[in-house]
């Protein structure tokens, strides 16, 4: 009985901790980048940011319910092809724009003075993606 309270509040930690890394992340992403900003510079909408950022919001909340509660729509197979296409596009694009983005590290490493730690801070991040991999796919998903 304990244990499972104990084990429920550990997963309920964990899950606020890895929300809050990942969230943390994708704003950084979306800063460094400047996204919204050169968004309404092409299209001379910078009296409308705003609006982008409300629907930057908007779809993440709304994809993040859709991938809890498993949303579906069937739209059959060409219209999932080409859904698929785009996705495939911007995640393409997205890693792109983040290989530019990783010379981040170093400056905030530097800004925190954590740059002796640069290297275990690299390597405690690879080994959470790794562990986060193994254990999605040796356990969450039998």
């Amino acid at each position: 009985m304990i244990a499972s309270i104990a084990q429920g509040v550990f997963i309920c930690i964990l899950g606020a901790a890895g929300g809050i890394a990942v969230g943390g992340g994708v704003i950084a992403l979306i800063i460094v980048l400047d996204i919204i900003p050169r968004l309404s510079q092409l299209t001379s909408t910078y009296h409308r940011v705003h609006w982008y950022e409300g629907a930057l919001i908007s779809g993440t909340f709304i994809g993040t319910m859709a991938d809890f509660w498993k949303w579906s729509v069937p739209l059959g197979p060409l219209v999932s092809t080409l859904i698929g296409l785009l996705c495939g596009t911007f995640i393409g694009m997205l890693a792109a724009a983040l290989t530019e983005v990783l010379n981040v590290l170093p400056i905030l490493a530097k800004r925190l003075r954590l740059t002796g730690y640069l290297f275990g801070l690299l390597m405690a991040m690879v080994a959470g993606k790794v562990a986060g991999s193994l254990f999605d796919w040796f356990v969450f998903n039998k």
